[in-house]
């Protein structure tokens, strides 16, 4: 459940293909790994410890949070793809604005085995960026009480304008990522990853063709591609929880966010919406008329961005990592570009630009932290303009801060990222599914159901309802903790 960056050498093959690492990557965004289950047993009791947290500070308008001004804090960063030196920078202005603190920053990647042990005793650190192939699980650390309510960081006032607070600064989608039930917020998610159908701008223009905005559109830029000998789409054929990056914001669209809602409450029947069934059946429509490349079903993500990248394809349904992950294979004069997913028609319930947008590499603020405000003030200094823009020249990523490019060079895919973030607006949608059930998004909806229609072994209506009943079979299973929208 929710959102990591890894660095390019993790990979969770030996977990299974539902539970690999989403994506292998360097400086990019993605999803988060699922955690092994000695954390989960071990983690269901915790120790001692934590009783000599640092007295509170006086609050003052530069130090709203009431940080104690002589009360060490120590950090702990996922050392992986975004590299540790954004972290360090932003350390730097904590130790500037409380001279003569001692901060205890290190990174490590190996983040469960490191920091398990000492939530187990009672003595976590006070931030923690909780992240990569050893990431704990927050399903467990939220129900094990083991997290800081982050509340009080979002109320404070921002660090660049005390009249405007954290919370407001904040990309659409940021808190609420960080709720399981109710209000509270345990998880403060710094990175921002856009997911919508990738293409090559060069490529469009070769076919004297403009992104679809209607399905219409969508099949006849695919003939005309066709007849040149190109594939319209392409996508993780082994990975097929890959389709719902550009599959679920569609059927947003097409139906409204109540029908997304539905489908991550697990709601009885909510898979057969008529919008679901619909967006079921345009892309069926795309594999019945052979717009999808030969052989997709059996490529990883790695050979179909390749195959996708070398103009074997138009488009690929991704995350914003897509153009790290890629650069060695993509030419210089790709001009790569993302956009929102192509609706079905002018009676769509949401406008073309719709996109799905949501938080990445998880900061969290241990419960028995001893200087709990300390972490939290670290992280409203990361939150502010100028360390947003430091991450982002840094590492060619967004971050949760909403704004923080001006000034920047933008590389062509975080460029248009932005752009169609700009575009959306308000109209951004943030499925949870990925987050609360791992191995029903993955295993059973993307490798069962989405990837056996897309080979053409399930038909749109079978593929609705083999699906709804493995969402019915989650939901009834006492075993797995669940969570709705509030």
């Amino acid at each position: 459940m929710g959102s990591t960056s890894a660095s390019a050498s993790e990979n969770n093959e030996s977990a299974g293909v539902g539970r690999r690492d989403l994506i292998r990557r360097s400086a990019a965004l993605g999803l988060i790994s699922v955690p092994t289950m000695s954390f989960l047993s071990a983690c269901a009791s915790s120790g001692g410890g934590g009783d000599d947290k640092a007295k509170a500070g006086e609050k003052t308008e530069r130090n709203p949070l009431g940080v104690n001004d002589t009360a060490p804090m120590e950090f702990v960063l996922f050392d992986g793809g975004f590299g540790k030196e954004y972290a360090e920078d932003a350390v730097k202005v904590y130790e500037k604005d409380f001279p003569g603190v001692e901060v205890k920053f290190s990174a490590t990647q190996k983040i469960q085995s490191t920091l398990q042990p000492r939530f187990n005793q009672g003595t976590p650190p006070d931030l923690i960026d909780n992240s990569g192939a050893e990431q704990m699980d927050m399903g467990v650390l939220v129900g094990k009480n083991q997290l800081a309510d982050l509340t009080p960081l979002l109320d404070a006032p921002s660090y660049d304008d005390p009249d405007k607070k954290v919370r407001d600064t904040l990309r659409p989608g940021i808190v609420e990522m960080g709720q399981f039930d109710g209000d509270p917020v345990w998880i403060l998610y710094y990175a921002y990853t856009v997911y919508g159908v990738w293409y090559s701008q060069k490529a469009l223009d070769s076919l004297d063709a403009t992104y679809p905005e209607t399905w219409d559109e969508m099949l006849a830029v695919c003939e005309k591609a066709k007849k040149k000998g190109i594939a319209g789409w392409t996508y993780a054929g082994k990975y097929p929880y890959y389709l719902p990056f550009s599959l679920y914001p569609m059927i947003g669209k097409v139906g409204g966010r109540d029908v997304l809602d539905a489908i991550d409450n697990l709601e009885p029947k909510a898979w057969e919406h008529p919008a679901v069934k619909a967006c079921f059946e345009a892309y069926y429509e795309l594999y019945r008329k052979g717009y999808v490349l030969r052989g997709t079903p059996g490529l990883d993500h790695i050979q179909s961005q390749t195959a996708w990248a070398k103009g074997k394809a138009l488009f690929l349904p991704n995350g914003s990592w897509v153009e790290n992950e890629s650069a060695n294979v993509i030419p210089a004069d790709f001009d790569l570009a993302v956009s929102a997913p192509t609706g079905l028609d002018s009676s769509d319930k949401m406008p073309f630009g719709t996109i799905w947008a949501s938080g990445g590499e998880p900061f969290i603020v241990p419960a028995k932290a001893k200087n709990a405000a300390g972490g939290m003030e670290q992280l409203r200094i990361m939150l502010s303009e100028a360390s947003s823009k430091n991450f982002t020249a840094k590492v060619k990523s967004l971050t949760a801060y909403d704004g923080g490019t001006d000034g920047i060079t933008l590389t062509p895919g975080l460029r248009s990222g932005v752009a169609a973030l700009e575009k959306a607006g308000e109209n951004v949608v943030n499925p949870r599914l990925q987050d609360w059930y791992v191995q029903l998004q993955k295993e059973k909806i993307g490798v069962s159901g989405l990837g056996e229609m897309m080979a053409g072994r399930l038909t749109p209506a079978e593929a609705v309802k083999k699906i709804q009943g493995f969402a019915d079979e989650t939901a009834k299973d006492g075993s797995i903790k669940h969570y709705k929208h509030q």
